[in-house]
């Protein structure tokens, strides 16, 4: 049975269904020789391309839905290249065959901790859309007085310039002298959104880490720039969110050597950072 274009270039991974619609629009998708125009649909048989290279498509039963967490630090981009050179969040992930990750969501450059990819752009373009309101928690470092006023107005609600906004939870996570630290909740995902609230109410905010995307947290043995592919039972409750078939299939093994595998990847993540981290740090030789 034929399938929306977009639907299926989406659902194998190669860009969420936005980004495929974009490039549709723009030409840069072609059938069987043809430049494919938006709603072509197209037999499983057919030869597409992007860009003039041909492309693999699979059908739902061929496609094994993946979901990685990723530990986001300050300073990454959260596009594919930078023209300015900066790092982005694609550069350590694993490689996949005939698919990329795709990104659920943007966390801005200052802004670090857990940001999330599949392989089914499907799964992300839905996560992604307005009428998916998913909670999302974030630790906020601020700097100078927060008074009690000012918590009951962002608890109650203050006007942004794109409307009203307000966090659905906020407390108090302790903190010394002027520089304090809270837990905010919010299920909008508008952009910058948390900074824009506290600016609001005249209140810096000198760091902002998320820790949670619904039910799925930040683990807190994953270090900055690594990487883990969540279990199934996570996958399908990310896809029972975005109002999709669950998934019956897994990358990760449950055998013994799958799991000294994954062992053994993570403590390769974990050196790799550190060597990062200590490559920074050196001065550059003259």
């Amino acid at each position: 049975m034929s399938e929306k274009l977009q639907k299926i270039l989406a659902r194998a991974g190669h860009g969420s269904r936005r980004e495929m619609e974009a490039w549709i629009a723009a030409g840069r998708v072609s059938v069987d020789g043809e430049i494919a125009s938006l709603g072509d649909r197209i037999e499983a048989d057919a030869k597409v391309r992007i860009d003039g290279r041909q492309v693999s498509l699979k059908s739902a039963d061929e496609v094994i839905c993946r979901v990685l967490a990723y530990h986001k630090p300050e300073g990454e981009i959260c596009s594919r290249k930078d023209p300015e050179g900066r790092p982005t969040v694609f550069d350590r992930l694993p490689r996949t065959r005939d698919s990329r990750w795709v990104a659920v969501g943007r966390l801005d450059i200052n802004t670090s901790g857990l940001l999330l990819f599949t392989s089914d752009g499907e799964l992300a373009n839905r996560l992604m859309h307005p009428s998916n309101e998913v909670e999302r928690e974030y630790a906020v470092r601020t700097f100078g007085e927060v008074s009690d006023l000012v918590v009951q107005k962002l608890r109650t609600g203050v006007m942004l310039e794109d409307g009203p906004a307000q966090f659905d939870q906020i407390k108090s996570a302790g903190g010394e002298g002027i520089n304090q630290w809270w837990h905010v909740a919010l299920h909008e995902g508008r952009n910058r959104e948390v900074r824009r609230l506290w600016e609001a109410v005249e209140v810096q905010v000198s760091r902002l880490i998320r820790v949670r995307y619904g039910m799925i947290e930040l683990p807190k043995t994953l270090p900055r720039g690594g990487w883990m592919e969540l279990p199934l039972e996570q996958v399908n409750y990310l896809r029972q969110l975005a109002g999709l078939e669950p998934e019956t299939r897994s990358m990760l093994g449950m055998d013994k050597h799958s799991v000294a595998r994954a062992k053994v990847r993570s403590a390769k993540v974990r050196r790799a950072v550190r060597k990062q981290k200590t490559t920074q740090g050196k001065p550059t030789q003259q």
